[in-house]
């Protein structure tokens, strides 16, 4: 097995370009189990970790962009204030250890259903920044996602960073495991106000093949707040919405029976985060008056 360094983005694509099968290393913290326990043998590895230019953040144009190997521990430490879903969703993840090493555009790269920043993308609009020899392009996050850890990606292609809004309102996150961390999810939800746009964004994760969004849901929450005058008073919910809002992110669930629990489980504990989390946006959103 080969082991590539570059010292610079353009040369990681160089890289890319000259060896497209071999496998990106973003933090490895997916990547080497599964080289370890010999599910998967690229013919390379690409090391990214050492390319400046994708461990940083910056805001350009009301974007947040994140490197694609900005770990997770400055998500949570420089970025709680202004992503704070994407940071709840970070603290989830893994040992310290591994919120020091692993990174969203890891976790975007290997596509896995269960990935615990792939909701809150969703919920928040995000789009990913890939690049090739080739030149660049953006892929909004709903179409990233392809099957079970198959992506947009094209084989010469790098994710650079995502991109999020900047300024949209508040994002919660949940997840079900059999512990707060170190644990696959076996469902996780989170939900996004987007006052401007009068919208409402879900994303469900671990309860289908690839990461998705509750379609059926956003759509009723966003009528009901519009229709009730809610965005303008901020007053409280009717609790049959919000009963009802977890009953269509149920249904747009479509999980699997395994290890980690059955799909009726699954369902079920779906619409008991769904309820909560938009419970705590919208107390958020009163609170910002």
């Amino acid at each position: 097995m080969d082991f590539l360094r570059p010292g610079s983005w353009t040369e990681a694509l160089a890289a890319k370009a000259e060896q497209p099968a071999a496998a990106p290393l973003a933090g490895g913290t997916d990547l080497m189990v599964e080289i370890n326990f010999d599910r998967r043998r690229p013919e390379a590895l690409l090391d990214l970790n050492p390319v400046s230019e994708l461990a940083d953040w910056s805001i350009e144009d009301g974007e947040l962009v994140l490197g694609a190997t900005l770990p997770y521990a400055r998500v949570i430490t420089e970025l709680g204030d202004r992503l704070p879903g994407l940071a709840m969703a970070s603290r989830t993840i893994g040992s310290p250890q591994i919120r020091n090493r692993g990174s969203v555009g890891g976790n975007l790269g290997s596509a896995s259903p269960a990935g615990d920043s792939h909701p809150v993308l969703l919920a928040l609009n995000a789009t990913v920044e890939v690049a090739s020899a080739r030149g660049s392009r953006l892929i909004p996050v709903d179409d990233f996602y392809l099957g079970p850890k198959r992506s947009a990606l094209a084989p010469d292609e790098l994710i650079r960073a995502v991109r999020i809004p900047s300024g949209s309102g508040p994002c919660q996150f949940a997840k079900v495991g059999t512990r707060n961390a170190m644990v696959i999810a076996v469902c996780s939800f989170a939900v996004a106000l987007h006052p401007v746009t009068r919208s409402v964004r879900t994303g469900i994760g671990s309860a289908g093949p690839t990461p998705l969004r509750a379609g059926a849901a956003e759509e009723f929450l966003a009528g009901e707040l519009g229709s009730g005058g809610h965005w303008e008073s901020r007053g409280e919910l009717p609790a049959t919405a919000t009963v009802r809002f977890g009953e269509l992110v149920a249904q747009a669930a479509t999980p699997i029976d395994d290890v980690r629990g059955t799909a009726s489980y699954r369902r079920q504990a779906l619409a008991v985060l769904a309820r909560r989390t938009l419970t705590w946006a919208w107390q958020e959103y009163r609170g910002c008056a």
